[in-house]
């Protein structure tokens, strides 16, 4: 009897150490292992048991491969995206795979030839980290390439973008093109000949190591270190003007004044903004208008008329927080802090590569069909 169980008990053992097996990557063939096994097993039930856990093990083993071959091979062909509105919004940022192909062979002339990645990847690669906000070294491992590879592609798309995209995407409408597609909330109002509606935003970026630039970026209303931009955008919900970053100390006032906005204004023109835009007279220098909700200081309260005024211009002047929140949120690369590398100018230009990138986020912000409803 005992001798009976010592040979159940080795088979018992056999068995399992033919099963952590199948859990080791291993050079030598499944078939090896079962006729290895064989020779040390004379029971023809025992024998069985083994093959059904190598067959099992075989199995799991396939589908670890086929896993893997998954997450290696991140699809993201052209025609993965045709006919699939959803995934493009969720991937990319933009509405429709039309419009998305449009943008594509706009700026297709210009990308660059690599044999790392063809243009299309890159392209999509730079909406990637724009959506998502996703590090370069996450990039690098998703779409099979260097580090370097990946920031020297992402940064050569987002100047082809910058150049060819942006003029094309934000620009100042003329009157007429304004008045034809004016909302019904600013027709039949003391806003009829609203052109733009201002506002400023910030993005945090690193903490400078210079001290000077350390203060200079400060911004006491996020307390933290950030650059601050002017939005402009039309009545009816597009962007139409961007400016280059500004050091978060910097007040709105200034920015408008010395952004290149001011250029913008015809005579005639009416400008919406918060009370923090203490620029009327700069923009009465362009024969224009500026309006901003009364201010209360001095008064014990406002009278009825200035109450309504005031809420009146609230209920358009909220457009443009709207779409500063809805460019960050399609592009959540603007809701995170910004590395310093990103602030620096590069050669002669006087531009940033972060002014690059919010500039791009707005031109494909309008993209989109307008948030502000027409009727």
């Amino acid at each position: 009897m005992k001798k009976k169980k010592r040979e159940e008990e080795r088979k018992t053992e056999a068995a399992s150490a033919l099963l952590n097996l199948c859990f080791i990557e291993q050079e030598q063939d499944p078939e090896d292992v079962v006729t290895e096994e064989d020779q040390h097993c004379n029971n023809e039930a025992c024998a069985r048991q083994i093959q059904s856990l190598n067959d099992e093990c075989q199995a799991l083993r396939t589908e670890n491969l086929k896993l893997k071959e998954k997450l290696n091979d991140f699809d993201i062909a052209k025609e993965t995206f045709r006919n699939n509105d959803e995934k493009v919004r969720n991937i990319t940022g933009l509405p429709s795979f039309a419009k998305l192909i449009v943008v594509f062979t706009s700026i297709l002339p210009f990308l660059k030839a690599s044999s790392n990645l063809d243009p299309f990847k890159q392209f999509i690669m730079t909406l990637i980290r724009l959506k998502f906000n996703v590090p370069l070294v996450y990039l690098s491992f998703t779409f099979g390439i260097s580090v370097p590879t990946a920031s020297r592609l992402f940064n050569h798309t987002i100047n082809v973008m910058h150049h060819f995209l942006v003029p094309t995407l934000v620009f100042w409408p003329n009157r007429e093109e304004l008045r034809k597609t004016l909302p019904m909330t600013f027709r039949n109002s003391a806003f009829q000949k609203c052109t733009c509606i201002i506002d400023c935003f910030e993005i945090f970026i690193e903490r400078p190591g210079n001290l000077k630039a350390r203060a200079q970026t400060y911004s006491q209303y996020k307390s933290h270190n950030t650059m601050k931009y002017l939005i402009g955008i039309t009545p009816k919900g597009t962007v139409s003007f961007i400016s280059m970053g500004w050091g978060g100390r910097t007040s709105d006032k200034f920015i408008t004044e010395h952004s290149g906005f001011l250029n913008k204004l015809d005579s005639g023109d009416l400008v919406l903004a918060d009370r923090g835009f203490d620029v009327a007279e700069s923009i009465g220098l362009q024969q224009a208008e500026l309006k901003i909700p009364a201010f209360t200081k001095g008064k014990k309260q406002l009278d009825a008329v200035e109450i309504e005024d005031t809420r009146r211009l609230a209920s358009v002047r909220i457009h443009v927080e709207r779409i500063i929140g809805t460019v960050r949120q399609r592009f959540t690369m603007l809701q995170g802090t910004i590395p310093i590398s990103l602030l620096e100018f590069s050669g002669e230009e006087k531009i940033t590569p972060l002014d690059k990138i919010v500039a791009v986020c707005c031109a494909l912000s309008n993209v989109w069909p307008s948030i502000v409803p027409s009727d």
